[in-house]
């Protein structure tokens, strides 16, 4: 159901079962799947494409062209997955030539105001909370979640089951199953309660923390803590996902917390 007060470009691609509000704008070339709803006063710029049962509240700017200078025009996408949230005055812009792509997977949640630039990945079930900014180039992995009023470094790149304490300014690398806060950010445990609610045994999260220990609490330096891991400690998903995200980390990642 379009609203007659709502313009839609022709070059529009809109499912069934499709609710798009007054006073919405859609530019050419843009898909929309079915079951979702565009809230009013919502603008979608071209190529964008939004998957199936998404909600896109008021406000919301979708696909616009990145705020970087040495943006020219190139023939990039923003993709938008199944089942997301995309809350009020919400900004995400499509990619540059870099990666040729903006994408948000499938049932993240984007509260009020986040901002989501540039060639970034935010990954599947994320949560990111009101007034998050994304720099550009951000890799977020699945089920992370971002504390309000965060600031993210461009080319930060925080793993899988990651939670970030709001207000945070996050200038390096977050590993995998960490939180992280304080500032300068530091690795403040194991997100052993997300781990919980997404049904890690008490064996694997006992696994990851011992991995951490070695890491950020025996005082070795990155490359001593990687050698012992990988000598004490057992072959596992986890584990080898721990390590290969630490050696393929171009900012570095982020510090032990020291007590002063």
């Amino acid at each position: 159901m379009i609203q007659p007060l709502a313009y839609v470009n022709p070059q529009t691609k809109i499912a069934n079962n499709v609710v798009i509000d007054p006073f919405v704008t859609i530019h050419k070339n843009v898909e929309i799947g079915e079951g979702t709803w565009i809230g009013p006063n919502v603008t979608i710029f071209e190529n964008t494409i939004i998957g199936k049962n998404c909600k896109v509240f008021p406000g919301a700017s979708v696909g616009a062209i990145p705020q970087d200078l040495k943006f020219g025009g190139e023939d990039t996408v923003t993709i938008i997955g199944d089942n997301v949230t995309i809350r009020e005055s919400v900004t995400i812009n499509r990619g540059t030539d870099a990666s040729g792509k903006t994408v948000i997977k499938d049932n993240a949640l984007l509260m009020a105001y986040v901002h989501i630039a540039h060639d970034c990945v935010v990954g599947e079930n994320t949560i990111i909370a009101n007034a998050v900014q994304l720099a550009g180039h951000v890799t977020i992995g699945d089920f992370a979640i971002i504390g309000g009023l965060t600031a993210v470094h461009q080319f930060v790149k925080i793993g899988r089951h990651v939670m970030i304490s709001g207000g945070s300014l996050v200038r390096k690398d977050v590993p995998p199953y960490t939180k992280a806060g304080r500032e300068p950010l530091a690795y403040e445990g194991i997100n052993s309660i997300g781990l919980r609610r997404r049904e890690f045994t008490s064996d694997k999260i006992n696994e990851i923390q011992q991995i951490y220990r070695l890491m950020y609490i025996r005082g070795h330096n990155n490359s001593k803590a990687m050698e012992i891991i990988e000598q004490e400690m057992p072959a596992t998903p986890e584990r080898d996902e721990i390590l290969s995200f630490i050696k393929a980390s171009d900012r570095g990642i982020m510090k032990g917390y020291q007590s002063r």
